[in-house]
């Protein structure tokens, strides 16, 4: 309890002091030297009379107003009334004052979610912390990470996605750095992913026609207690970086349609290379051109459909079966046959996450 903080303080002050307390929002004595006292009621008339005045003389005290409005407040008194006694209230106000931030940061929820989703807690703490602090354990629990992808200028992104979901009791909002935050969402028990993806698309609406800033998100997995938070924040980060790599022009990656782009993401790169020199051992993907890399992708776009991609291609049937002829002659792969598609597709994707990793390598 932060009473027993504010105790051991008051307890180490000289007693020519005279009487030293501290008040909380009720007008109760919560520490205090004088034990005859601790627990009952003040005489002053409310909170706000102090807290409003900074300090106030009365009945042969002095009460001075600290604290923070956003977390707790409270009131010191001292015995008397001259400025000895003003000036002893001031000094405990600044050391009162750094306990309350510190207890405050120690034992806040939104420290605790911190700290539980980049792993900072043993689980045996993690229970008795979540007792602590009043925190709902089973329940559907969602992390959508939200970055910006705008220069954020004067604007605050936790501030702008607070204005969205205001109910602190419930979501929790924290500031990750790199202009991005996570979003830990309370969600119903009947709740489906569909709705989820309704809501990030919802919320990068809104702030795009507000504040005209281009966001991404990725949202994780539906965990069922608190634990397992930091499993949903990091499918979250992963579906991001998916969604980078793979899907860029999407904005909102969710964590259950990565589908088998999250299994070559988490392919290690030697294996990746092997994989291409075994499927293209007569010519490199690059090698094939852009014009053969366009017909590939609106093939597979068009489910393998010969007619329908000949017409969206706007070229004739023949042309289109002439250039899988040549597609197949360069790499040995028939794009009509399904196996050999689908061996063509991943080393699409293979090929782009090597080009993405050689980028990021170079760049490190």
């Amino acid at each position: 309890m932060i009473s027993e903080k504010f105790q051991e303080i008051i307890n180490k002050m000289p007693p020519e002091v005279g009487t030293i307390g501290v008040l909380d929002k009720k007008l109760t004595i919560i520490s205090c030297n004088n034990r005859q006292i601790l627990g009952t009621k003040s005489e002053i008339e409310s909170f706000s009379l102090v807290s409003s005045n900074s300090f106030i003389r009365q009945g042969g005290f002095t009460y001075k107003y600290f604290g923070d409005k956003k977390t707790d407040e409270f009131i010191i008194i001292v015995s008397g009334e001259d400025e000895l006694a003003l000036n002893y209230a001031e000094l405990l106000s600044v050391t009162l004052s750094q306990i309350v931030v510190y207890y405050n940061n120690k034992h806040s929820r939104s420290v605790f979610i911190k700290n539980l989703l980049f792993d900072s807690m043993l689980p045996g703490e993690i229970d008795f912390r979540t007792r602590e602090l009043k925190i709902t354990d089973k329940v559907n629990r969602v992390c959508f990470v939200i970055k910006s992808e705008s220069f954020m200028r004067d604007l605050n992104l936790p501030d702008i996605i607070r204005n969205i979901f205001p109910d602190a009791t419930k979501d929790y909002i924290l500031d990750i750095g790199e202009n991005s935050v996570v979003l830990v969402k309370e969600i119903e028990k009947s709740i489906d992913e569909s709705r989820l993806e309704k809501l990030a698309v919802s919320v990068i609406s809104s702030v795009s026609s507000e504040y005209y800033i281009k966001l991404v998100i990725g949202v994780g997995s539906i965990v069922q207690n608190i634990e397992n938070v930091r499993d949903s924040f990091r499918h979250a980060q992963l579906a991001l970086e998916v969604r980078r790599v793979f899907s860029n022009e999407q904005s909102v990656s969710m964590y259950s349609q990565l589908g088998i782009a999250r299994l070559i993401y988490q392919i290690p790169v030697n294996l990746c290379k092997i994989f291409l020199k075994e499927v293209f051992k007569k010519c490199t993907i690059d090698s094939l051109g852009g014009d053969l890399m366009f017909t590939i992708n609106k093939f597979f776009e068009n489910s393998l459909n010969i007619s329908e991609t000949a017409r969206k291609l706007f070229v004739h049937r023949n042309t289109l079966v002439y250039r899988i002829e040549k597609i197949k002659k360069d790499t040995g792969l028939d794009l009509r046959n399904f196996e050999e598609a689908i061996v063509f597709k991943i080393a699409l994707m293979v090929n782009k996450y090597m080009q993405e990793f050689n980028v990021n390598h170079k760049n490190k």
